[in-house]
């Protein structure tokens, strides 16, 4: 299993939103890095999601569903979606601040590429995330 981070503006799609509709395309991404990682995720793969521009804080954690697929919404170019389902709702929320003042945390992506709206995270950030977070899965 792999594990990733994508970022949502809450006022634009948020986890609750996520949690509403049960499963949603994580579509709209125009950028070849998080395209390529898009592309890498699997069935099963677990996701942070990450609220951007507003909040900057990690909200919950959903599972890939499906794997990459052209996405519908592209107008022109070689664009992909992945399907997601929300699995739980960090019981803490953590903010990029708690995130950057966390020593093992520094290398994140999220911290390291911080534009980036889906990037790759390392099992060991997964799980002091979850910690942080005060959740089990």
């Amino acid at each position: 299993m792999n594990y990733w981070l994508i970022k949502s503006e809450p006022f634009e799609y948020s986890y609750d939103d996520l949690v509403k509709e049960k499963r949603t395309m994580w579509d709209g991404i125009r950028n070849f890095a998080a395209r390529k990682h898009l592309r890498a995720m699997q069935k099963g793969d677990r996701v942070l999601f990450y609220h951007s521009r507003k909040g900057l804080e990690i909200v919950g954690v959903c599972e890939v569903v499906k794997e990459h697929y052209p996405d519908p919404t592209a107008e022109k170019g070689d664009w992909s979606v992945v399907d997601v389902v929300p699995l739980k709702k960090l019981n803490k929320p953590v903010s990029l601040k708690t995130i950057k003042a966390t020593p093992e945390l520094q290398d994140m992506a999220l911290v390291r590429i911080s534009r980036l709206s889906v990037s790759p995270v390392a099992g060991h950030h997964f799980e002091r995330i979850l910690t942080l977070g005060e959740t089990v899965l």
